[in-house]
């Protein structure tokens, strides 16, 4: 029976999908009766199925070799197209991830969504963006996972877009959409450059496809910049890192999946493509150069905002950022550890920051406080997720960086400074978050807030368990890509000081934010200084109006600029020809009398008319011939 399980290990993105198929008489409205539930029961029964699926394979595969499955799609000539899925401990690993915190996401949305007026369509959604996910954690080709990340694409629009009643929430979506647009044709154009150039369409063929390769450097940086492209917009990494904090307008249970496992969707696809990295040196250090801009730039850009989930969403950005450095570095374990152990951290982190939304109708910490005492498993489970993600406690994030740093692999000073910059920022806004939402007097809007009900509560404290025992997961059963290398025998420096100055660089930022001021409702700093820097950052460093600048003003001018050109000259040129034809025709009308004599002189006026042009063309040669006589 395991066996079996192990071998249709592709059956578990398709129990989410039919989920979605199931709502959909709810969704339509074909069925009122009944009201909404019911297809939010269904979907919940085919996620428990592929999270029990999952969990079996997931148990069970630790001491398997990785094997891949087939499905052969088209052939033509020597091109040959297929499905392939991989069932590996890593991709088993990828999938549990995936099934476990979407199985959480929907029971809270169980009680987060009950008023809602179109459940249904939201499950159906969630069950859609569950097989997507699902997908690409089993895929091992190429093209199967650009064709799942379009549907990532399309449910991130419907989602994003679920409240479409609200004008902000519709803008939200469009540029979500299109801002992923971007990086997926450049990332198409790369899978196409990629296949042409004789490489498989398999992740599993690519290493070796990278030891020989055709390419030339030039070709090679190509090809390998337009792959970065795709996960650079997935993962919402600068400069295409805007629509993660306007896709916030979603309802908050779909943005504990996409903070937690979908932007992690782009980052997998870029651990596996790794190898075609490796030989282009500039595509590497793009990776870094993108990596360090985004985790630093996003952590600042948190300190700033008041909007709950915008204030954490930015923390995704920066961590991610991190993962690009790591791939850009060659170190795809850590990549994955990090992917890994964020994940369920910042799920447990939304999940929280749902429960305090839910209770005061309210996402500006400004305008909270107190809530500690009033929702003690909230508060908990913030802590716990603050915890995992940030390296101060002996959670997942700390246990990865403490694995980056254990002498096994080529690290530098640089890179520790990164980490600690980040650390450091990451500690003083989550402290910053909960001193304003869970600490203090309380405010208006936290005064009757109970705690969650129990839909809500229990995925919450199950994940809070899961977050303290997930560290052990990923050394129980082996979850890495590539086998352990031994520890080098130089003795860096940075090895010794890497964990202990990671930890105080945590215990800094918690102390820092304990003593920062916080403002409440409209107050502002009262120094200019400050009043721009907050600005700054609390505008993303004023990125959306650069690209109202540059890129859309130069969209904009040259699209005024091929109208005008259609209108004056492509249509002056085609009524030029209409009028030529109609001026034509007019005239040549007065040729047709009917009467033979008129024709009869037509004819002989054109012949006379070529027997002179003739003559007149080659009359001095005649004469040269008939004086040559």
């Amino acid at each position: 029976m395991v066996d079996f399980l192990i071998k249709h290990i592709w059956w578990i993105p398709l129990y989410g999908l039919l989920g979605a198929i199931l709502t959909l008489p709810w969704a339509l409205g074909l069925i009122r009766e009944t009201g909404q539930r019911p297809a939010a029961y269904i979907n919940l029964l085919m996620t428990f199925l592929s999270f029990l699926h999952g969990s079996i394979v997931f148990l069970n595969i630790n001491q398997r070799p990785s094997e891949t499955l087939d499905f052969p799609w088209f052939t033509i000539a020597d091109l040959h197209l297929s499905f392939t899925i991989e069932i590996s401990p890593i991709s088993s690993g990828a999938l549990e991830l995936v099934t476990t915190i979407s199985l959480v996401a929907q029971l809270f949305a169980l009680g987060y969504m009950e008023k809602d007026w179109s459940l249904a369509r939201f499950y159906g959604l969630m069950g859609f963006f569950e097989a997507a996910l699902g997908g690409i954690a089993i895929s091992d080709s190429l093209l199967l996972s650009y064709g799942l990340l379009e549907m990532l694409t399309l449910s991130t629009y419907l989602l994003v877009g679920f409240w479409y009643a609200q004008p902000l929430v519709v803008e939200a979506a469009r540029d979500a959409f299109l801002t992923k647009r971007v990086g997926d044709i450049l990332l198409l154009m790369g899978i196409v450059a990629l296949s042409s150039y004789g490489a498989g369409l398999n992740f599993s063929q690519l290493r070796e496809w990278a030891q020989s390769h055709p390419l030339s450097d030039f070709t090679a940086t190509l090809v390998g910049l337009a792959l970065i492209a795709g996960p650079t917009g997935k993962c919402a990494q600068f400069p295409l890192n805007l629509w993660l904090d306007e896709a916030m307008e979603a309802p908050n249970p779909a943005s504990v999946m996409r903070n937690s496992i979908v932007v992690c969707a782009g980052a997998y696809i870029l651990i596996k493509l790794q190898p075609v990295f490796t030989i282009s040196r500039i595509a590497s250090d793009t990776l870094i150069i993108i990596g360090t801009i985004t985790a630093i730039g996003a952590s600042l850009i948190a300190l700033a905002q008041i909007d709950i989930k915008r204030a954490l969403s930015h923390s995704t950005s920066a961590y991610l950022g991190l993962v690009f450095i790591a791939v850009g570095l060659g170190h795809t374990d850590i990549a994955f550890l990090i992917l890994f152990s964020h994940g369920v951290a910042k799920a447990l982190l939304f999940l929280s920051v749902g429960a305090v939304i839910y209770t005061t109708n309210d996402q500006n910490i400004t305008e909270m406080g107190g809530l500690w005492s009033k929702m003690p498993a909230t508060t908990l489970a913030y802590m716990t997720g603050s915890g995992g993600i940030v390296g101060l406690l002996p959670l997942g994030m700390l246990i990865t960086f403490s694995r980056w740093f254990d002498g096994r692999l080529e690290v530098s000073w640089w890179l520790l400074s990164i980490l600690i910059v980040v650390n450091f920022l990451n500690a003083l806004n989550f402290t910053r978050v909960f001193r304003a939402v869970f600490l203090g007097d309380c405010q208006p809007k936290t005064r009757r807030a109970p705690e969650v009900p129990w839909p809500m509560a229990l995925p919450m404290v199950s994940l809070t368990i899961i977050t303290l025992i997930a560290p052990l997961v990923p050394l129980q059963y082996n979850l890495w890509l590539s086998p352990n290398p031994p520890i080098l025998e130089n003795h860096n420096p940075v090895v010794f000081y890497a964990i202990p100055l990671i930890i105080l660089s945590g215990l800094a930022g918690v102390v820092v934010a304990c003593f920062i001021p916080l403002y409440r409702g409209f107050s502002r700093p009262v120094q200019k200084t400050l009043r721009l820097l907050q600005d700054l950052l609390a505008y993303d460093f004023y990125l959306d109006r650069i690209y109202k600048m540059t890129v859309v003003s130069l969209v904009a001018n040259i699209s005024r600029f091929t109208s005008w050109c259609d209108r004056y000259i492509v249509d002056g040129v085609v009524n030029l020809v209409t009028l030529m034809t109609i001026f034509g025709g007019n005239t040549l009308r007065y040729n047709t009398s009917g009467q033979s004599q008129f024709y009869l002189l037509t004819i002989l006026m054109g012949v006379t008319l070529l027997i002179w042009w003739v003559l007149s063309s080659q009359w001095q040669n005649i004469i040269n011939y008939w004086s040559s006589f």
